[in-house]
């Protein structure tokens, strides 16, 4: 009774565990614990150690069960009792790798494990800045439509005073519908952005498994420098998982190899015949004779050394790719800031003067209600136009921060 009246808290736990504002840290966090992408990657690392172990181990012995000498022809035909060379045979036998081949076995599994370890470091990446960016867009969002709000209301107190301004003879009461339509033009781009929010609140879900994510804190600010970012391409996650595919084909082309060299076996059987001649116990030795390697062995060790090469080039081009990247997003975020700056510092002060401009001349009767809407209209584009390029440049600062900070960081 006990436990089904604990079943309904017990259910609520997982939603408690959720629950709560997200700082930038505490996303990022939650998102590396509960993205299922990196815990498929980690199982695969988990499988690739567990593996470790029989690398390189001798493989299972082979038991053998026969009756040799069995007549099947001649006067003695299927009477074996009567035969003198008609036995049972029980044998075991053991093939032996050569050594070259078997520490090639471990150096493969050695270089699957790292490589499994890498492509989880890239998932994680990849999470992790998802997430810096989800939460960025999310809190930018926010703003935007906080910012809206505050000049919609700005604009419907100076609508809510035509009606006075009609009847005293100030404004005409065609100027009521301009103001209207204003407001109304106003409230479907606060509805847009009423959207964006709900978009970017469900692109963090995607990352953090929290299914209404609130969040905050302040907004990070990632000081962004290009020489150190340049300096850690060649210790990037998406490197060292290279890295790695290049240390799995060089095992590759040290087992080709150690296929031109002689693999052994031993074997031993115990031999029954008839009471009156005796058993019998036989051991022998095999060898493998690698006679033929050039249309063998010789041609895995090519294709095992072309397929080594197609990394090491593979490896340069995505180095001069990641190269590029950097440059041209390290363009991008200055042209950003520019921009923010400029918006800033000369647009969103010119449109707040304009507005307290024409606000003063509607009051002496020397502007109409139209003029107001516009610059209204003009200071909401302004105001967005400002939010919208800080947020580009904090997206671009988390972007290059965390996409190109080497591994070791």
């Amino acid at each position: 009774m006990r436990l089904f009246l604990c079943l309904p808290l017990l259910a609520a736990i997982p939603g408690i565990a959720l629950a709560g504002p997200l700082t930038f840290e505490a996303a990022l966090q939650r998102a590396r614990q509960e993205a299922p992408s990196i815990k498929a990657n980690v199982l695969g690392a988990n499988a690739a150690r567990s593996t470790r172990g029989a690398a390189g181990a001798l493989p299972d012995p082979t038991l053998g069960v026969s009756i040799e000498s069995f007549p099947i022809s001649g006067p003695l035909a299927f009477e074996p009792q009567r035969d003198d060379f008609t036995m049972a045979r029980v044998g075991v036998s053991q093939d032996i790798p050569n050594l070259a081949k078997r520490h090639a076995q471990q150096a493969r599994a050695d270089s699957d494990i790292k490589a499994a370890e890498a492509d989880t470091a890239v998932e994680a990446r990849t999470v992790e800045v998802g997430t810096a960016l989800a939460w960025i867009n999310l809190a930018y969002a926010e703003r935007r439509l906080a910012a809206l709000d505050d000049v919609l209301s700005r604009l419907e107190q100076v609508v809510g005073t035509t009606p006075g301004a009609v009847a005293s003879g100030n404004a005409r009461p065609a100027q009521t519908l301009a103001g209207r339509q204003a407001v109304a033009a106003m409230q479907d781009r606060r509805s847009e952005l009423v959207s964006n929010v709900a978009r970017a609140r469900a692109m963090l879900t995607r990352w953090t498994g929290d299914p209404a994510p609130e969040i905050t804190g302040p907004i990070p600010y990632f000081a962004v420098d290009a020489a150190a970012l340049r300096a850690g391409l060649d210790r990037l996650p998406t490197m060292l998982m290279i890295d790695a595919k290049a240390g799995q084909a060089d095992a590759d082309v040290r087992l080709a190899d150690a296929g031109r060299r002689s693999d052994f076996g031993v074997n031993v059987a115990y031999q029954r015949r008839d009471p009156r001649f005796g058993d019998y116990v036989s051991a022998g030795v095999t060898v493998s004779l690698p006679f033929f390697t050039r249309n063998r062995q010789n041609a895995g060790i090519a294709a095992a050394q072309a397929t080594a090469g197609r990394i090491l080039a593979e490896r340069e081009a995505a180095r001069r790719a990641l190269a590029a990247d950097l440059d041209a997003d390290l363009a991008d975020h200055v042209m950003h800031h520019e921009q923010w700056m400029r918006a800033r510092d000369t647009l969103q002060p010119l449109a707040e003067q304009r507005v307290r401009l024409e606000t003063a001349s509607y009051g002496a009767g020397r502007a109409s209600l139209v003029d107001i809407a516009d610059a209204y209209a003009a200071l909401a584009d302004a105001t967005l136009t400002v939010l919208d390029r800080e947020a580009l440049v904090a997206a671009d600062g988390a972007r290059l921060t965390l996409t190109y900070r080497s591994a070791d960081q």
